[in-house]
């Protein structure tokens, strides 16, 4: 029997950016729950909601304090459980965060894990040597804790403790906490971090190495003791320097593991030595890096598929072209990923063509990530204006700007004043109510696009063979099942080219499924072009 989610649609919500009910200036789940007349008129099948368990809010709610409650700021489980109902009644599914590699300093478990003589002290992992790790939000991955006189273990922030996965009592409270959220109704979970979990007991210096010993065991675990048994659930590991061949084990589903994984390699490439030293894309290396994750599971495994998310800077802006071709290059680079093979990812705002927002300051970003950077970089010595240059293309603050549902006031993402600012942008088309009815927009070509999944099996299920690699402007492949094949043509550039493929007079006159220039047809591609033909 073939997955359902293999012909689904994801739509991620980031709840602090997509609706506000009350005025705070925050979203919140009746915020959400005032918008999926949105989705449904989108097409999608699943809500992946960003964490609104309680929390101190020092990393935006991946640091939990309560697994079990949603904190005030985002409204009440009464309101989560009107969600998935919600959601249920229109066909869609509801996937939510799993952050399980740390909780919240403020966490009761790690409260009382600060107690050397407390049951729960092996809950974490203490030291009274730190070894040398350092923390992926800067700074070593120790802290010394006054109260128990040792150092902590928080591959990020000092308020971000990790568990102590080799106690199997962490691990039954995790899996009591899953079970508790499947029988609400929820569908399932996007595991942050998830392969960081298992470290070497040893903690050894040069480190920490991903995967762990005993990762594959503990999901293992995990699938046995909460997932078995359910039906039309949804596990996606995100997995940072995960390879292909790792990718492959983990998604296997003889080895009951994960449906899916979030790798990064592809949004990693126009990195330097960091993810502030900015390069331009080379395209040949995004036809390398895709390429091998679809031959990579093309047999066993599955790809997810996406550009944009909460960690991410805004594609259009990245890129595609945000200015005069911003049309055209989002709905360019949509057609790209969605004709892949795997699962597609639309983040909150992606189906608009949303783009990177202009800072001017520091003191416009609410990222610890970029906060902490741009002051460590300028206390280095580096000139401000070029380390804000950076910050700006790449922070994730550009992904976490409000919603944007019209052209009014602060966009109808809020009636007070927003935690983020709204893109000014907002009032020059790029909202949802100006383009709901315009058949030529972003969000229209996002629904035909979507549709296309659901009609034409090829899509999910054809086989994937890319063509032209070497092209630094082109980006063709082909995708076969049975007797139908697609021939899908991307321009990602803006120059008029043209496409040098055999009999490509003919293949390129054959019907075409979608495309974001009307009525072209033929070799020729205009700048930042589309087209799927039918061949």
């Amino acid at each position: 029997m073939t997955a359902w989610w293999k012909d689904a649609v994801v739509y991620q919500v980031y709840p602090r950016s997509f609706a506000d009910s009350d005025g705070d200036g925050v979203g919140d789940l009746r915020g959400v729950l005032s918008r999926l007349d949105h989705l449904v008129d989108l097409g999608v099948d699943v809500l992946w909601l960003s964490p609104v368990y309680r929390s101190p809010m020092r990393d935006n709610g991946y640091d939990i304090s309560d697994y079990r409650d949603v904190d005030p700021l985002f409204g009440t489980l009464a309101d989560l459980d009107e969600l998935v109902a919600a959601l249920h009644e229109r066909g869609m599914k509801l996937l939510m965060d799993l952050v399980v590699n740390h909780t919240s300093d403020e966490h009761p478990w790690f409260v009382a894990s600060r107690d050397r003589d407390s049951p729960m002290r092996d809950w974490y992992w203490w030291r009274d040597e730190p070894n040398d790790w350092r923390a992926f939000f800067s700074g070593p991955a120790w802290t010394y804790d006054e109260q128990s006189g040792q150092y902590y273990l928080h591959l990020f922030s000092p308020h971000q403790p990790d568990l102590n996965w080799e106690n199997p009592e962490v691990r039954a409270a995790v899996h009591a906490m899953m079970r508790w959220w499947l029988d609400r109704g929820v569908d399932g979970f996007r595991m942050d971090v998830i392969n960081m979990i298992s470290k070497d007991p040893a903690l050894p210096d040069r480190g920490p190495r991903f995967p762990g010993p005993r990762i594959h065991e503990f999901l293992q675990e995990m699938h046995r003791e909460v997932l078995a048994g359910r039906e039309g659930l949804l596990t996606v590991g995100e997995m940072p320097g995960v390879t292909v061949e790792q990718a492959r084990r983990f998604t296997d589903p003889r080895r009951h593991e994960l449906d899916m994984v979030f790798q990064f390699e592809h949004v990693g490439l126009d990195h330097g030595s960091s993810k502030w030293d900015v390069r331009p894309l080379h395209l040949p290396d995004l036809k390398a890096s895709l390429g091998r994750w679809q031959d990579g599971l093309a047999e066993r495994g599955w790809n997810s598929l996406y550009l944009n998310n909460h960690d991410q800077p805004r594609a259009v802006s990245r890129f595609g072209d945000d200015g005069r071709h911003r049309d055209r290059s989002a709905t360019m680079l949509a057609t790209l990923l969605h004709l892949h093979r795997g699962t597609p990812y639309v983040y909150q705002g992606e189906e608009l063509g949303m783009t990177n927002y202009p800072f001017t300051s520091v003191e416009q970003l609410r990222d610890l990530e970029s906060v902490n950077h741009f002051h460590e970089a300028v206390a280095e010595g580096q000139d401000p204006e070029q380390v804000l240059e950076a910050v700006r293309a790449m922070s994730r603050d550009n992904a976490r700007t409000p919603m944007q549902w019209d052209d009014s006031r602060h966009a109808s993402f809020t009636t007070g004043r927003p935690w983020l600012p709204v893109h000014p942008n907002h009032a020059e088309g790029v909202n949802a109510a100006a383009q709901r009815e315009d058949p030529d927009s972003v969000l229209s070509y996002y629904r035909r696009l979507i549709a296309l999944r659901h009609e034409e099996p090829v899509v999910a299920h054809g086989e994937f063979a890319m063509l032209l690699p070497e092209d630094e402007r082109v980006y063709a492949f082909t995708r076969r099942l049975d007797d139908v094949e697609l021939l899908v043509l991307c321009n990602v550039s803006g120059d008029v080219v043209e496409v040098d493929l055999p009999d490509v007079a003919t293949r390129t006159a054959a019907p075409v499924l979608i495309g974001n220039v009307p009525g072209s047809t033929g070799p020729v591609l205009e700048p930042w072009e589309a087209r799927v033909h039918r061949t």
